[in-house]
């Protein structure tokens, strides 16, 4: 019987320690804006897109003022049209045809302004002569006042005479360029006033039908909103239009009521002229009421100068604490501090012209800006509710949308 001896196990070798790797690994780029200060990118963010904006206001002025013999008239033409298209729509609505509306509306108009043009022209004439008179006689009593403070008369004329010296000087450099450029602006203004009456008819006429093709230029999902903005546009426009011929309208009847009384000369003239200034706010009214207020002091001397300034006075209160608010109401409501910023910008960019329609075009961005930012908070509200009601989580007490749970 073999007998097999046991054999004791070989030896394991015990495993030897892992020396660990390590690889360096270089780093990626961080991402942008990372270690860059919140308020820096923050500004850094609307410095751009702010620039962006500037950048197409800049070069869409450039592009008015390039295009401005043909974009003022239609301007103008659109706003001769806000007052005229309320009276085309009563006659049409008394079954007269809306051409022959039209028709009888520019016509009427074109009469009154031509015989408001021939009156002025005739009183201007009439009465330039007795006021030049006047001027004269006002300088005479100057000449005394200041020869009272201990300037003598010669110095006072030779003060005088230099001053008519330079402005013949600088009227009379350059006939031929003189000539050149007034007969340039004679046929802007020729082509203009054509360009402003063609303006006016078609935009009466055919209005709708020219709203219609612009809408159709836009996506359809986005002409809902453009309608909208069109009609609120419009509403603010004929509103600011016609409140301001009737503010326009009492102020020069005020005024002239005072000439009257005085007995000014230039009645007329500065009743136009009180008229035209209505429509550029404050500033306007402002010049116009100056310039009565010369008259009167030239014409007259200084106590009619101040009746006719307290006349001024009580004629724009009137204005601004009376008929402002009534007749234009909340439909084109602007601040006063940002009616006067906004004339002083359009003065600037665009003279006469930028200060006429400064007020309005303000009123009718302020008027889209709110439709549009309402119209939105109503979509998202209507999606909002479209997602279904907020029921609160059983564990938490959490309101969850049964929505984003489902």
């Amino acid at each position: 019987m073999i007998r097999r001896t046991r054999r004791d196990p070989a030896p394991v070798a015990s495993p030897q320690p892992q020396v660990p790797i390590v690889v360096a690994q270089v780093p990626d780029d961080p991402p942008d804006g990372v270690g860059v200060p919140y308020v820096l990118r923050f500004s850094a963010a609307w410095s751009w897109r702010l620039l962006l904006v500037l950048a197409a206001v800049y070069v869409g002025l450039r592009l008015f003022g390039l295009l401005s013999v043909v974009l003022v008239p239609v301007i103008l033409g659109l706003l001769i049209a806000a007052i005229a298209s309320p009276m085309v729509d009563r006659l049409t609505g008394s079954r007269l045809p809306r051409g022959l509306a039209t028709a009888l509306v520019v016509i009427t108009g074109l009469v009154v302004l031509v015989t408001l043009v021939t009156v002025v022209a005739q009183q201007f004439s009439s009465g330039f002569t007795e006021l030049r008179d006047s001027f004269d006689d006002s300088l005479v009593q100057l000449e005394k006042y200041l020869a009272d403070l201990g300037l003598s008369r010669t110095q006072v004329r030779d003060a005088f005479d230099r001053v008519r010296d330079a402005v013949s000087a600088g009227s009379g450099g350059n006939i031929g360029g003189t000539v050149v450029s007034v007969t340039t602006t004679a046929g802007h203004l020729v082509a203009g006033l054509f360009i402003t009456l063609f303006a006016t008819i078609f935009l009466t006429y055919d209005g709708r039908g020219i709203w219609a093709w612009l809408v159709g230029l836009f996506p359809s999902r986005a002409q809902s909103r453009v309608i909208g903005s069109g009609e609120r546009a419009w509403a603010v426009l004929t509103s600011y239009v016609r409140a301001t011929v009737v503010i326009a309208a009492v102020d020069a009847l005020g005024i002239v009521l005072v000439a009257l009384i005085l007995g000014l000369p230039l009645i007329v003239p500065i009743g136009v002229l009180v008229f035209l200034g209505a429509f550029i706010p404050v500033v306007g009214a402002t010049i116009s009421g100056i310039a009565a207020v010369a008259v009167a002091l030239v014409s007259d001397g200084p106590v009619a100068a101040l009746v006719m300034l307290g006349g001024v006075i009580a004629v724009q209160q009137l204005e601004g604490h009376v008929l402002q608010p009534f007749l234009m109401g909340r439909l084109v409501r602007v601040h006063p501090l940002a009616v006067v910023v906004v004339i002083a910008i359009g003065g600037l960019v665009a003279g006469i012209f930028g200060a006429l329609i400064a007020v309005p075009l303000t009123a009718i961005i302020n008027s889209v800006i709110t439709y549009l930012a309402h119209e939105r908070r109503s979509r998202l509200a209507g999606r909002a509710g479209a997602a279904g009601p907020v029921e609160p989580d059983r564990d938490s007490g959490v309101a969850v949308d049964p929505a984003v749970t489902s």
